[in-house]
């Protein structure tokens, strides 16, 4: 079977009739087995429940084949009546319909594993794209599991509610964000993480809430167990649980109901998974991922800047007010309602000028400081006082 290849679920569905034993085990034994697997983690480094033979995929073949084969647990454990492929393809055609997913182009026509196939490519973000790999791996692969859940609650109940999904991304926003900030000292690469962990949820727009509705959102046992260990995840993007983290998960268990021993067996779990494969995966480590977000955007950003050069500044020539803004920028920092301004103005350049459509997309904001940054290097050096000529 590859997973790179046309008709690569029909093979997987052939394979699995000769191996249905995972589909056999108990929840919390197959959880266990996605967490070690890496699934939950969004570090794919094998086949959960050693369900298919891997010896040679790639981490993206081993996260779309565990989505997959995690559906697939999920559709034979609730004995959906729906065909499995027609039953999946059917799910995130309800998302779409209440506009929380990016699939909109390929949910049309007859459902097929080749629609499937597709859906799973998108999904685990494979393209290159404004977050990049290094990122994607971590974040935006580490929240599919928050698609399974709301798969199982689309099998329950053969529908999906308008919030179920909004409201789970709030509760990990919220308590993921509260591990982040627990850290002992904060650095600037930690707020960074903290914004580009904002931007990756499905849902960009979220009224952050607090911890205590958080907590009150969680109702499954498998919706604690994922946000624990999600918690414990975030802990480890410095390679050690300081005091306060481990306080903060302590506690997070007592809200949630969970064991002491399974608090701990979560925090275990994680410091066992990332020293194992230390040698085989970027640690989640928030100096390493912003340095590798900003260093590629940086490149990405020169690039379009310089491609779009004489449009562009026949726009900022038209916009005095955000000239003044940004040749103040050059010489001092400005305030959140100058920042704001300026990203406003920019955005709406942005839409004149097709090819720098990326900025208008979820996260792009991001990038706006980088903008600002290069745009000097357009205009006349009167414009900047402190610009050195190279």
């Amino acid at each position: 079977m590859n997973p790179s290849a046309s008709g690569w679920i029909k093979k997987l569905l052939q394979e699995i009739a000769q191996n249905r034993s995972f589909l056999k085990k108990k929840e919390e034994t197959f959880y266990s087995d996605l967490r070690d697997s890496g699934f939950i983690y969004g570090s794919n480094l094998s086949i959960v429940s050693q369900a298919l033979k891997s010896n040679d995929f790639t981490e993206e073949e081993l996260c779309k084949a565990n989505l997959c084969l995690t559906f697939l647990y999920a559709h034979k454990t609730f004995n959906s009546k729906l065909p499995f492929i027609d039953s999946v393809i059917g799910f995130y055609t309800s998302i779409n319909e209440l506009k929380t997913s990016f699939f909109q182009e390929l949910l049309g026509g007859k459902k097929s594993s080749e629609q499937l196939e597709k859906i799973f490519h998108k999904r685990i973000q494979i393209d290159d794209n404004i977050l990049t790999k290094n990122f994607n791996y971590f974040i935006i692969n580490a929240l599919l599991f928050v698609d399974v859940l709301a798969y199982q609650e689309f099998l329950k109940n053969e529908s999906i509610s308008n919030d179920y999904i909004k409201s789970l991304e709030a509760a990990i926003e919220s308590i993921s964000l509260d591990v982040l900030k627990s850290k002992t000292t904060i650095n600037q690469y930690d707020e960074s993480l903290i914004k580009l962990f904002e931007s990756s949820l499905r849902y960009q727009n979220n009224t952050h809430i607090t911890y205590k509705d958080a907590i009150k959102i969680l109702k499954t046992p498998q919706e604690k167990q994922y946000i624990l260990d999600l918690a414990c995840m975030a802990t480890w993007s410095d390679q050690i649980i300081d005091k306060n983290e481990q306080q903060f998960l302590i506690k997070l268990g007592k809200d949630l109901h969970i064991s002491p021993t399974r608090v701990n067996q979560s925090i275990k779990s994680v410091n066992q998974f990332y020293t194992i494969h230390k040698d085989n995966i970027a640690l989640l480590s928030s100096k390493n991922i912003v340095k590798s977000f900003y260093d590629n955007s940086s490149k990405m950003v020169t690039k379009l800047i310089s491609r779009n050069s004489k449009r562009l500044y026949q726009e900022l020539k038209d916009s005095k007010e955000l000239m003044v803004l940004i040749s103040q920028s050059t010489i001092r920092d400005l305030n959140k309602d100058e920042q704001k301004k300026v990203q406003e103005q920019l955005l709406d350049i942005f839409k004149s000028i097709p090819s720098l459509a990326i900025f208008l997309l979820p996260g792009g904001a991001l990038l706006l400081p980088l903008v600002v940054k290069f745009i000097p290097k357009l205009l006349p050096s009167a414009f900047d006082d402190n610009r050195i000529e190279e």
